[in-house]
């Protein structure tokens, strides 16, 4: 990995709140949250734009003005970077996704409830992840890998040398590799993350690919994926709740952190409590509260709090190991669990809309301190590292705030031309169908492997909870890419020791920003020809 310099050290943070960075801040937000809203629309999918507005910063701290002098300073590019990321997700994924589930189910009184209640649930996963992030459930030390993309872009613009060309040969392999229908951002991950976890992905993309096809099962009507999930969710859980827990004095913070578990453990308390308060909001405000007897609506409360704080956990270990996170299809599980329970189906689309927002803004926001982590020096000096990340937070939430005023003005233009996120429809007409206690019977048998899966692998491999997001993803060529990619890590390693690994790892990243870069390009080319 490239190393920032020196000149880090002990001095102050660029704040998030300088006139020309909230100006410059506020631009790149809505022009995430527009290109968020196009994607997820239109093709279906939430690019990453980190790496976008990586690049974008890089080019205005090249304009010859001295208004865009300051843009020099990596940490500024990094604040901006932040913004644009973080109002892509909360726009698509956050706000506009949740919103659209009343709708297509007749309710349109209950869009502007379900957009207050998911606002309010992004900027609480953010600022849980924001407690949680460099703690020993998230280390900052762990891969994140479109947070390494994005800071070893913005530091090849910064430096020159060889890693800096190898990281511009990586990008140049994403491009073509993407061009030519290779999923070369999973290339690249399976050089930075834990090979292990990737490998338990990397399986679960083949069977969910090939079985189906080759044995004629359809694991999606046994419910195999959802299972498997569940049981390696819980134990998960479990996992994180024993590392939180495990120490009788956490107050000090560990060596090579710059959180206490005691803070995160504080983070998730106040999480918890903060959710409750907003499924009631919603409850009250969508007026659910009237279909539910007293002893539903707070059975309905307890559990949508509890469902989007796991859900945050599960996507965060996900997107923590392997870059990817499987928060739509964490949903949905909720949402066959509330209905096994019996809630109603407007109870349900709220619940689901809950759900779904929670864990992409907490994927995002690591990847960007993670990309923050590497600019500040790795965490050399804590206090400078503290500082940038409380600023990159304000950054966040300022993406956050954009994306929010964005939908509420442009939602009615998208759904009076049937512009929906696609999973959408999949959540309405999973209520619609209603479950029985066969689905039950299914979800119980698949969670005991994917239980165990997730318990023989332990918590700093999380075999399981990659296994069934793998298992959740049809896209068996990605599968292949994974073993291929590993086995191609492995002789390297074996060969050249640390200098090889150091080598993947800078080449990883490029490939996952070539990736990026041909994605977004492509993309948003696409979108005039719909």
């Amino acid at each position: 990995m490239l190393k920032n310099n020196e000149n880090n050290m002990s001095k102050k943070h660029p704040s998030a709140f300088e006139p020309a960075t909230i100006a410059l801040n506020i631009i790149v937000s809505v022009l995430g949250a527009i290109i968020g809203l196009e994607l997820i629309t239109r093709l279906g999918i939430s690019t990453n734009t980190s790496i976008v507005g990586a690049l974008l910063a890089i080019l205005i701290a090249r304009i010859p003005l001295k208004i865009f002098r300051n843009f020099k300073d990596i940490n500024r590019q990094n604040l901006i970077q932040t913004s644009i990321s973080g109002a892509t997700f909360s726009a698509a994924n956050g706000l506009l996704l949740p919103i659209g589930i009343p709708y297509l189910m007749g309710r349109p009184d209950l869009v502007m409830p379900m957009l207050i209640g998911a606002i309010l649930a992004v900027i609480t996963d953010a600022t849980i992840l924001y407690f949680s992030f460099d703690t020993e459930a998230f280390p900052a030390k762990a891969a994140w890998p479109p947070g390494i993309a994005a800071a070893e872009a913005i530091l090849a613009a910064a430096q020159k040398g060889k890693k800096a060309m190898m990281l511009l040969y990586g990008i140049a392999g994403g491009i073509v590799g993407k061009y030519l229908g290779i999923p070369t951002d999973v290339f690249g991950v399976t050089w930075i993350g834990n090979a292990f976890a990737l490998l338990a992905f990397g399986v679960g993309l083949i069977v969910r690919g090939y079985v189906p096809k080759y044995f004629g099962i359809d694991l999606d009507a046994i419910y195999l994926p959802h299972g498997v999930m569940i049981g390696a969710g819980l134990v998960a859980l479990i996992q994180i709740i024993k590392i939180v827990t495990s120490k009788s004095d956490d107050s000090d913070t560990p060596a090579g952190f710059t959180r206490s578990l005691k803070e995160m453990k504080r983070g998730l308390g106040r999480g918890y409590i903060a959710y409750l308060a907003i499924a009631l909001i919603l409850a009250l405000i969508g007026g659910i509260a009237s279909e539910m007897s007293m002893g539903m609506l707070i059975l309905w409360i307890v559990f949508a709090a509890l469902a989007a704080i796991a859900s945050e956990l599960i996507v965060g270990i996900a997107a923590m190991h392997s870059g990817w996170f499987p928060a739509f299809a964490t949903a949905l599980i909720f949402l066959v669990i509330g209905m096994l329970i019996g809630f109603p189906p407007l109870a349900l689309a709220l619940l689901v809309g809950f759900t779904a927002c929670t864990g992409p803004a907490f994927a995002d926001m690591a990847y960007d301190l993670k990309a923050g982590w590497i600019l500040r020096g790795e965490g050399k000096d804590s206090e400078f590292e503290k500082q940038g990340r409380k600023q990159q937070y304000f950054a966040e939430l300022l993406g956050f705030i954009v994306s929010f005023i964005v939908v509420a003005i442009a939602y009615r233009f998208y759904f009076a031309q049937d512009l929906f996120a696609p999973v959408n429809r999949v959540y309405v007409a999973t209520i619609e169908a209603g479950a029985s206690m066969a689905v039950a019977k299914n979800l119980l048998i698949w969670a005991i492997p994917g239980a165990i899966i997730q318990f023989l692998g332990g918590p700093d491999r999380q075999l399981g909870v990659l296994f069934a997001t793998g298992l959740l993803i049809n896209f068996p060529v990605a599968g292949i890419t994974v073993i291929i990619g590993l086995i191609i890590r492995y002789l390297v390693v074996k060969r050249y020791k640390e200098e090889g690994q150091s080598a993947l790892y800078v080449l990883g990243a490029g490939f996952i920003a070539g990736s990026a870069i041909y994605s977004f390009f492509s993309s948003t080319l696409k979108l005039g020809k719909k």
